[in-house]
């Protein structure tokens, strides 16, 4: 009768030393799999921050065209939606990108001739936005109204305060307005300043 209680006793002890294994088992596998996913979270954060850079050139290959000067901080790629129509507004979707980063950008427009384009009355003449997290551009929508058929020209500019001063660049946006260019009614061709800015230069005849 000894020997029988005594084997009972053992049988309780290795079924609680079996149960209390099993617990501490699953409770060290539940804080692997936490430590799993707390890694991969941060990896894929990681990622998007490190993948930033690359969304503003997944977008430029999106628009007509990109201009910029050589070694501004500043690019402007631009899509002109529909087709320009003497007359009629047209929007243009503008992307500038800074090489400064997420400081806040001032974009301004500026249309050298006024019979050739002008602005619709309810376009600004300039924005001050700040880029997104992990993003170094921001977008704007600009809508003229072309007066005469050619090509016309969109000066845009792009200016960020730093502590040394105002960096600031000037850049030209192309827009083709009909199939044919203007009738020169005055000497001289079409061209860019050393600021950007579309400008005739007189030729002699």
């Amino acid at each position: 009768m000894a020997e029988r209680l005594a084997d009972h006793k053992v049988i309780h002890m290795n079924r609680a030393k079996i149960i209390a294994f099993s617990a501490l088992a699953s409770f060290g596998l539940s804080a692997c799999g936490n430590s799993d996913v707390d890694e991969s979270s941060g990896e894929a954060q990681t990622t998007l921050a490190n993948d930033a850079p690359e969304v503003a050139a997944k977008l430029e290959s999106s628009y007509d065209g990109t201009v910029a000067k050589p070694g501004a901080p500043f690019s402007v790629s631009y899509k002109i939606i529909g087709t320009p129509i003497v007359g009629s507004p047209v929007t243009i979707d503008l992307l500038v990108t800074s090489t400064l980063g997420s400081e806040p950008v001032t974009v301004s427009y500026r249309i050298n001739d006024a019979s050739a384009m002008m602005f619709h009355e309810a376009q600004p003449s300039q924005v001050r936005m700040r880029p997104a997290d992990n993003e170094d551009f921001v977008k704007q929508q600009v809508m003229v109204i072309p007066q005469r058929e050619g090509r016309l020209y969109l000066n845009v500019g792009a200016s960020v305060e730093t502590e040394s001063g105002s960096m600031s660049s000037m850049m030209a946006i192309p827009i083709q307005v009909g199939s044919g260019g203007r009738k020169l009614e005055e000497n001289g061709e079409l061209q860019l300043d050393e600021d950007g800015e579309a400008i005739r230069v007189l030729t002699p005849e």
